[in-house]
């Protein structure tokens, strides 16, 4: 599938890949989503324990939200945002832990460095850095490190998805807990970005590309995995998550694949917000599984 999938896009031109890979040239005026959250992340930022290092280097950081329930030991889940491994700040996430905490679920928003202050190798690398960081500090906090769950929306399901793709005996150190992972709107073969605009910071060579192809790097946690994409996605955009779902559920569980009605790759974070909706209920949805 992996192959099929570059197939696709390997032939379109320069115009046509910028559509089909670059969400921001296919959704028109797609600031707009993130404005109408600035009063909720702004509500949200109060709430938080703000700036909680998980390692050494420039933007290593998290932010932590706590619901009010008394529970001696909290389910945890971890957001990591998109913005092509270049743009973005946990900041701009808040509203979505401020809306965990309301079902009793104590939230984690990372930062990462970006490129081009570091290549995609440090992007990934610090992404892995912090869930270990989690599993082993979160317990200080109210959070049992023996129910994580992760999503990530667009290149941070990518990121996801190189977590779900760690290799404990080369990491030193076993991942366990993951009570599962919701991948939203992902690019999980970051190829087709080497050749549209974003490369210029990016800076993707064919070996960065193939280190960090997770159609092709075998997935080796094992716990639920759903995928969730905009129907009004480009086409190409949207075969990354199908081609994602069925190499994940190699050697694994079955892994879901909703293609989510109404929804282009902006609005679908507003899901977290909405009860029933396909994001919010894969996420709740983890911690009973």
């Amino acid at each position: 599938m992996a192959n099929t999938t570059r197939l696709q896009w390997a032939s379109m031109s320069a115009e046509e890949l910028e559509w089909h890979f670059n969400p921001r040239h296919t959704v028109t005026n797609s600031d707009r989503y993130g404005s109408a959250r600035d009063g909720l992340n702004r509500a949200a930022l109060a709430e938080r324990r703000a700036d909680i290092q998980y390692g050494h280097q420039p933007m290593q950081n998290l932010d932590i939200y706590l619901p009010s329930t008394k529970e001696p030991l909290l389910p945890v889940h971890v957001f990591i945002h998109g913005g092509y491994w270049r743009s973005r700040v946990k900041e701009d996430f808040a509203f979505i832990g401020s809306a965990l905490s309301q079902h009793g679920i104590l939230s984690v928003i990372i930062n990462y460095p970006l490129c081009p202050a570091v290549t995609l190798d440090g992007v990934v690398a610090s992404a892995q850095l912090a869930i270990h960081w989690i599993q082993r500090e979160i317990s200080s906090f109210g959070g049992d490190p023996q129910r994580i769950s992760l999503s990530g929306h667009s290149s941070g399901a990518h990121l996801v998805a190189a977590i779900l793709s760690q290799d404990a005996a080369g990491e030193g150190e076993a991942l366990t807990g993951l009570s599962g992972a919701v991948l939203i709107s992902g690019i999980y073969d970051p190829a087709p970005a080497r050749c549209i605009s974003v490369n210029s910071d990016l800076r993707l060579d064919e070996d960065l590309c193939e280190r960090h192809n997770y159609l092709s790097v075998p997935r080796r946690i094992s716990c639920p995995v759903r995928v969730v994409f905009g129907a009004e996605e480009p086409s190409g955009w949207a075969a990354q998550s199908l081609a994602y779902a069925e190499h994940a559920a190699v050697g694994h569980q079955p892994v879901e694949c909703i293609s989510s009605a109404g929804e282009n790759h902006f609005s679908i974070l507003d899901q977290f917000l909405r009860p029933n909706s396909d994001v919010l209920s894969a996420v709740l949805g983890l911690m009973s599984d």
